[in-house]
């Protein structure tokens, strides 16, 4: 995990609050179950890739207030008997959810949390910071993987990540279908390849861009990647390079490539290829990195730019345009009883009880476009409704029905092994090569469709009338 501990007071102090007052009330130990969902595809996509799991699995299991805690807490004035309490808390919940990596849609409960009152509260602020966070990286990742094609894809974020953000970020580039990074501390803490080159500076120490160059050969010279553009990309760098690279030539050596970090990158990627090619350099490759985001990635390949290699940074481990992914953890069930939240905003109004998530899929095994948010005790639904326009529904009977939610965690124990960061990486390209395309593409992408069983919109709209005010 990172280096400062993700504890219990790891939370906003609203959650710890409300848990006092279940603690003094006796409704500390009533059931209760919440569900997180977003309601907002991030870079006006199609789809987001559910990333964050098992991050939150590893944490829930050790989830405990530590004496840090505690003597931090007892300065805010909580009851004694409270802290106490506290003291020797414990995570017991149970956690179903959709697999990580799974390509979700808006409304959709991704997951839920099922124990007492006072814990399934507890872990909302923690749940959604986690969740929210690598969910929207990795959906940024995997729409860059999708135009880079096999193109090696390696986030070079760290310096401009928020904070400590910057090694989840690293991890759900992962998930999104990258292949590399540049955060050692990612690397190792996740099993991860490292990757990197040089930095403007180490030229610019030496006297001159050869020597720099030549002194970073003698010390790396299979690994070597030249960057080529601090002084003239095409006049000096890259000539430089190829005299460099055939010098370790000579030694049984072969560099790596070069480097491209400003300018026009099409035209340079170009020119770069037909000079190292020239030189009898086919072998070394072209990276390119500076303000890449997919949609530069796919306007290079639009103009058949040589480039073999991106290097993404800014733009991907802060979520670029999006500064967040707008998921929400809602109450569905308190006491044995369902409960909803109502709001002018039809959009708002959330959805109550115990649900079950299930996947149209068609005869060709593509993802129709639709999922069926239904009771738990349904097995499969017939027809769907819109959640918010009840006139609109679609009959679903003679397709084959998936369910996606799944008990992963019990007694605050998980139930099986943590599945590797590449089994998880593998399973999202597995998952999106099943969305049909025109639910890929970045302009205007088609809409999937969300429905609710009519048991699910009977259950919503009984709720709602018990609880609605009649305005005089």
């Amino acid at each position: 995990m990172l280096s400062f501990t993700i504890s219990g007071n790891y939370t906003d102090l609203y959650e710890i609050t409300m848990g006092e007052v279940y603690f003094l009330e006796n409704r500390k130990d009533h059931p209760a179950s919440f569900d997180y969902f977003f309601r907002k595809i991030p870079n006006q996509g199609g789809y987001v890739v559910f990333a964050g799991l098992n991050e939150l699995l590893q944490i829930l299991e050790d989830l405990h207030f530590t004496a840090e805690d505690i003597a931090f807490l007892r300065k805010l004035n909580f009851h004694s008997s409270y802290i106490d309490y506290l003291e020797n808390f414990k995570f017991r919940g149970s956690v179903y959810s959709v697999r990580e990596g799974e390509i979700v849609f808006p409304d959709c409960p991704l997951l839920r949390v099922e124990g007492t009152q006072f814990e399934t509260q507890l872990v909302e602020t923690l749940l959604l910071n986690i969740l929210n966070f690598e969910s929207l990286i990795a959906t940024k990742a995997s729409r860059m993987r999708y135009v880079a094609g096999n193109r090696i894809l390696s986030d070079f974020g760290l310096r401009r990540a928020h904070g400590p953000g910057g090694v989840l970020a690293a991890r759900a580039a992962i998930v999104g279908g990258f292949d590399s990074t540049s955060n050692v501390y990612a690397a190792g803490l996740y099993g991860l390849e490292a990757a990197g080159t040089m930095a403007h500076s180490f030229v610019e120490s030496y006297d001159s861009e050869i020597e720099a160059f030549r002194a970073f050969a003698r010390s790396r010279p299979g690994q070597c990647i030249f960057l080529v553009d601090t002084y003239d990309t095409l006049q000096s760098g890259i000539p430089n390079a190829i005299i460099a690279a055939k010098e370790i030539e000579k030694q049984g050596y072969r560099a790596a490539g070069i480097r491209l970090d400003s300018g026009d990158l099409a035209y340079l990627a170009k020119a770069a290829r037909k000079m190292l090619d020239e030189a009898g350099l086919s072998y070394m490759k072209i990276v390119a990195s500076n303000k890449l985001d997919e949609w530069v990635i796919k306007s290079l390949l639009e103009q058949n730019a040589p480039i073999d290699i991106f290097g993404v940074g800014t733009r991907l481990v802060t979520g670029q345009p999006d500064a967040a992914l707008d998921g929400v953890y809602k109450l569905s069930m308190a006491g044995d009883k369902p409960r909803l939240k109502l709001s002018e905003n039809l959009e708002k109004v959330t959805l109550p009880g115990i649900k079950q998530v299930v996947r149209v899929i068609e005869k060709n095994g593509e993802f129709f476009g639709a999922d069926a948010v239904i009771l738990a005790g349904e097995e499969k639904a017939s027809t769907i409704y819109h959640p918010f326009e009840p006139d609109k529904f679609f009959n679903i009977e003679n397709f084959h029905q998936e369910s996606l939610l799944q008990k992963v965690m019990e007694n605050g124990k998980r139930l099986s092994a943590a599945p590797s960061l590449q089994d998880i990486a593998a399973y999202a390209q597995k998952r999106l090569a099943l969305l049909p395309k025109e639910y890929k593409r970045f302009e205007n992408p088609h809409i999937y469709k969300v429905g609710i069983s009519k048991k699910l919109m009977d259950l919503k709209n009984n709720l709602r009338d018990q609880h609605k005010i009649v305005k005089k």
